[in-house]
């Protein structure tokens, strides 16, 4: 199979799930799609010979993986630059009331790149601890450690959550 056919079959099989892999790891979906655009490009723009559909999505997600972990180092960077010009104003918590899945999304949104990638490689891809490691390029332990304080984090944040959703908050 040539690269065409290969590009063109992960695309149309499996476009929904990169896109799903992408939000998970942004919480974006417009940079969810921007994170799958650029890396379906940086993967077929010197395609390979002998590529099957499954190994081409294995790529690409580690692309994406990469990709997202780079942008947030260098936004890290150039925040830290900026001056602080002003204080964005305070918004109402538009996800109280609106469901599970929002909650969910909302507390990823309080890790930080790191946690979230290996809580989305963890429990997202299934995959092992030595895997995610692997994929980070960091230490099984330092996973670990990732992963037990994202979960602190997600439950800290889900029982918030939950309880001003009861009205017991406050």
């Amino acid at each position: 199979m040539d690269w065409h056919d290969v590009a063109g079959e992960l695309v149309q099989a499996r476009a929904s799930a990169l896109k799903r892999y992408g939000f998970l790891l942004c919480g974006d979906r417009a940079e969810a799609d921007d994170l799958v655009q650029d890396a379906l490009v940086r993967v077929f723009a010197q395609p390979r010979r002998s590529w099957d559909v499954a190994s081409a999505e294995r790529y690409v997600r580690r692309v994406m993986l990469n990709r997202y972990l780079d942008h947030y180092r260098r936004r890290g960077r150039w925040t830290s630059l900026l001056p602080r010009l002003a204080t964005p104003a305070a918004t109402d918590d538009f996800t109280a009331g609106s469901g599970d899945r929002l909650d969910v999304v909302s507390a990823l949104g309080t890790l930080s790149p790191r946690q979230r990638a290996c809580v989305v490689l963890r429990f997202y891809e299934d995959l092992p601890v030595a895997e995610v490691a692997d994929r980070l390029g960091c230490s099984a332990g330092t996973v670990k450690r990732h992963l037990s304080e994202a979960v602190a984090r997600l439950g800290k944040a889900l029982v918030l959550t939950n309880l001003e959703g009861d009205g017991h908050g406050e």
